[in-house]
């Protein structure tokens, strides 16, 4: 079996109205796609081998796998949602517009820094969870949080990976799966259990910081008289299993 591909995604908090519980960021992937084609997920791809180039640059070899994943999880926002994060400065639509296009012409982020004199506080990405499942070419994906706090936000859809760009709770994003309006994969559905459980990005925050991050390996498991897709107790879940036929793998 090949080895896992290294990636990372993020979950991106806006505050609600008046009331009521934080929005995050999904994108609704594009159905060609061979991971998750048609499903709803967090920002993120792939980490790139100048993501690891440009984290040696900025985090000195300190937590190098980590610094990278932090690092493609900013790009890949960038590319995918036009959305600029952990910068030490406000940066307005237009200037993260023409980052957006910078970065989609070349490829790596450390140029669209130099040139914008952006920098960069990876560590205000929360490390909040690790998975990687069991079958060929399956990402090892890394999760963080973001908080984008209140005020406009710009997004664009890049109509190449993603079909599709929402604001949601996430329990109507739990709720529109329910009713089928919505394709989730276990691992999202998972996470957005834990996330609904929390009332705002600092509470997500805090358990994030309080709870081990482990890497979860979702496996099959008979469990009163059913087969089940099933993860680890005591890693923040409040819910770690699912009938396997109805579970949705990617």
């Amino acid at each position: 079996m090949s080895e896992p591909i290294p990636a990372a995604t993020v979950v991106i908090f806006r505050n609600g109205s008046a009331g009521d519980p934080p929005e995050i960021l999904m994108v609704e992937r594009s159905n060609a796609l061979r991971f998750a084609g048609g499903a709803a997920v967090f920002p993120g791809g792939r980490i790139d081998p100048a993501d690891h180039e440009f984290a040696a640059e900025l985090a000195g070899g300190a937590n190098a796998d980590l610094a990278a994943a932090r690092i493609a999880a900013i790009r890949e926002t960038l590319e995918e949602t036009g959305l600029v994060l952990s910068v030490h400065r406000p940066v307005d639509p237009e200037e993260a517009a023409n980052a957006r296009r910078m970065l989609l012409e070349c490829g790596r982020i450390a140029p669209v820094a130099r040139h914008f004199d952006w920098r960069f506080d990876i560590d205000s990405l929360v490390y909040f969870a690790r998975w990687c499942p069991d079958f060929e070419l399956a990402f090892d994906t890394r999760f963080f949080l973001a908080d984008l706090g209140t005020g406009a936000v710009d997004i664009a859809v890049d109509a190449t990976e993603n079909s599709r760009l929402f604001w949601t709770s996430a329990r109507d994003a739990l709720a529109a799966a329910d009713g089928g309006d919505l394709h989730v994969i276990f691992p999202t559905r998972r996470n957005l259990e834990r996330l609904a459980a929390c009332a705002s990005f600092e509470s997500a925050s805090d358990q994030a910081r309080t709870t081990p991050v482990t890497m979860i390996t979702p496996w099959r498991e008979r469990r009163d008289g059913r087969d089940m897709l099933v993860i680890p107790e005591g890693l923040g879940y409040p819910v770690t299993g699912e009938d396997y036929e109805t579970a949705m793998r990617g």
